[in-house]
């Protein structure tokens, strides 16, 4: 009885060791996106995570939410430093997430700050 026990939850542990490596290792798309950075935050209650938006169209209509990971210290200083300004986003979007991970699907990688085409001087 306690061998089949321990089986069971082995292979429970194991499905979700299997789960977790999927999610974090195989991305579902890699891109970049463009827009002024009109909000970055860390939020949460359980577990604080980091939370932006970026603003793609004159008006605000297409809104594009992010999150960023905990270890990308760069990037959390430089989305901070730009909030307000035009920025080029370098993101991963993943199958699923976890909560101690952020609320959406995109994880930024990379920023850079970048300049307007609706106002081009």
């Amino acid at each position: 009885m306690k061998k089949t026990l321990i089986y069971i939850l082995g292979g429970i542990f194991i499905l979700w060791l299997l789960y977790y490596a999927f999610i974090y290792f195989v991305p579902y798309s890699e891109g970049t996106r463009s827009g002024e950075l009109i909000k970055f935050s860390r939020k949460g209650v359980v577990s604080k995570t980091w939370e932006g938006e970026i603003s793609q169209g004159i008006s605000g209509a297409q809104i594009f939410q992010f999150s960023v990971l905990d270890d990308n210290d760069e990037v959390i200083k430089d989305l901070q430093q730009y909030e307000g300004e035009y920025v080029k986003l370098t993101y991963i979007e993943r199958f699923s997430t976890f909560f101690f991970w952020g609320d959406t699907n995109y994880f930024i990688t990379d920023v850079e700050k970048s300049e307007s085409p609706h106002f081009r001087r």
